[in-house]
């Protein structure tokens, strides 16, 4: 009896912690060299130049990081806006822990024991803006 092969594990989409720590370092610095980046490093998070390389065009094939080549050195950029990358992994999040359910989400969020009163005052404001922009004004009321 022939045993089956396992499947290849899907390619993932989300971001790693160190895939996470250089596309912080584009959006921040922009452009830049693999050296660059490895010398950007936090002194406490160092990677080395081929652990950089490698996670660079890991996201390249990932299509959070584009190229251009300069002479013999290639500059990387982000081919992602930060505030894009955060809206997809947030919905993966949600995806896959709440069932695309913001509010298991918000509710999870509101248990947490360690939410302080400030965050909850933010929350609560955030909240009401969007109960504000969800009420249609009068002479909206009327044209319908």
């Amino acid at each position: 009896m022939q045993r089956e092969k396992p499947l290849p594990r899907k390619k993932s989409t989300t971001l790693t912690e160190a895939e996470l720590r250089l596309m912080k370092l584009l959006w921040e610095r922009g452009e830049s060299a693999v050296s660059d980046l490895v010398a950007a490093m936090p002194d406490d998070q160092p990677l080395a130049y081929n652990s950089v390389l490698t996670t660079i065009r890991i996201l390249e094939q990932k299509g959070y990081v584009e190229h251009r080549q300069e002479g013999r050195a290639f500059l990387y950029s982000a081919s992602v806006q930060e505030k894009e990358a955060t809206r997809s992994e947030l919905q993966h999040v949600l995806s896959r822990f709440f069932g695309n359910s913001r509010e298991q989400l918000v509710l999870s969020v509101l248990g947490d024991d360690e939410l302080t009163a400030e965050e909850l005052r933010r929350l609560k404001e955030t909240i009401a803006r969007a109960e504000a922009d969800e009420v249609p004004n009068k002479s909206e009321k009327e044209s319908i």
